[in-house]
């Protein structure tokens, strides 16, 4: 399985993020003919190599154009502009998460409601390109999760339209609660609120390298200038290990709760949110509990990391009064996202090998949906024409 690793040494942020995924070897045309899905206009992006402090590393720039609107938006605007987008429904979901936490950190910080929170710079155009750039960069990097180092905020004060604040700055602050952080003496703001929502969102896990074989590594820039140390964030991919022949293999926490009065709206709405904080599978199962009422087993499959997450949300979202948990050991099929080239449109297809060998090949489903609706063609259509591509390409 790819992975990704952010090795935030100093600190985060939007623009460094995207840099470092070009310095890893996403093309800076692609990431524009990604970027154009959006929709949005009144922008250039540029990338150019730099040196920081001894470090050859890729800065990242948007650049908006004078005659450019300003609106300040809301997050409505924003979930509205990411609907509208033909974004791949991956990066989509990733994006629309990123936003909500933004938009729920800033509420929290001014005491106010998620729909009353007034993006600033958060609802600029950069910023948009910023967080949405990142999640269509990982993925055309093939990143299936993401971890991260601990971060450091650096120290002392930055400024804001609020006035004065001290670092973290404060809706940073709040999206960092529940992560690790790094001791660091640098002065300035080292990590931005953009760069913690995208990776505190993406992140499956936090700490030091994760076992893996490095394949892409990439240093990406800020705009500041360190007194201590270089204002990089270095990204590393690779595939994690695994058995010679045998696909991958990882630990999974297995998570159960019993739900005995809970409606099928609130079952669903908790799946979601389980899905949306990083579980790899969510499921339910019909049962019968005590004095023979029906209910329902809720069984979350995660990272190990994620464990006060998930628990988190089944206590406060759902009725139970108990979460079993239990570490199981995983085998998978070695998996790939390639995309091909349909009648119809593009479509992702992921691709399961076994010790090199292919024994699956399945068009993503949210992909053949949408494009079957722009093209107004039964959505089997274009799974089988997607499936017939892949098979072509890979006979050649």
């Amino acid at each position: 399985m790819r992975i990704a690793y952010f090795d935030c040494f100093s600190g985060a942020s939007g623009d460094m993020i995207l840099a470092a995924c070009l310095d890893a070897g996403l093309e800076i045309d692609r990431l524009r003919e990604d970027l154009a899905l959006l929709g949005v206009e009144g922008y250039q992006v540029e990338a150019q190599a730099v040196r920081k402090q001894g470090f050859a590393a890729t800065q990242f720039e948007v650049r908006v154009e004078p005659d450019a609107p300003r609106p300040h938006r809301h997050l409505r605007h924003i979930l509205e502009i990411l609907s509208a987008a033909r974004l791949p429904e991956g990066v989509r979901h990733q994006a629309t998460a990123i936003f909500t936490r933004l938009a729920e950190a800033e509420a929290r910080v001014h005491g106010t409601t998620v729909e009353k929170v007034h993006f600033h710079e958060v609802g600029a155009i950069d910023a948009i390109v910023d967080i949405v750039g990142a999640c269509l960069a990982l993925e055309r990097l093939g990143v299936r999760e993401v971890y991260v180092s601990p971060i450091p905020t650096g120290s002392g004060t930055v400024k804001c339209e609020h006035g004065l604040m001290p670092v973290p700055a404060p809706a940073t602050a709040e999206l960092l609660k529940g992560v690790p952080l790094a001791t660091c003496d640098e002065v300035g703001e080292l990590t931005t609120p953009t760069g913690a929502a995208i990776l505190t969102t993406l992140a499956t896990g936090y700490g030091g390298l994760p076992a893996m074989t490095v394949r892409q590594i990439g240093i990406g820039a800020g705009r500041r200038d360190g007194a201590n140390r270089p204002n990089v964030l270095r990204l590393l991919i690779g595939e994690t290990a695994s058995a010679p022949g045998e696909g991958e293999c990882d630990e999974v926490l297995v998570m159960e709760a019993n739900l005995d009065d809970a409606t099928g709206q609130i079952v669903a709405e908790v799946c979601q949110l389980l899905l949306d904080t990083g579980a790899r599978d969510v499921f339910t199962t019909p049962i019968y509990m005590k004095k023979g009422r029906p209910g329902t087993l809720i069984t979350v499959l995660a990272p190990p990391a994620l464990r006060g997450a998930v628990e988190e949300i089944l206590f406060a979202q759902t009725t139970t009064f108990g979460v079993r948990s239990h570490l199981a050991g995983r085998r998978t099929l070695s998996r790939t996202l390639e995309r091909v080239s349909t009648p119809f449109g593009e479509v992702r297809v992921k691709v399961g090998r076994r010790g090199g060998q292919v024994m699956r090949v399945t068009p993503e489903f949210e992909d053949c949906r949408a494009v079957a609706r722009l093209a107004d063609r039964p959505v089997i259509d274009v799974i089988d024409a997607a499936r017939q591509a892949w098979l072509r390409l890979s006979e050649k």
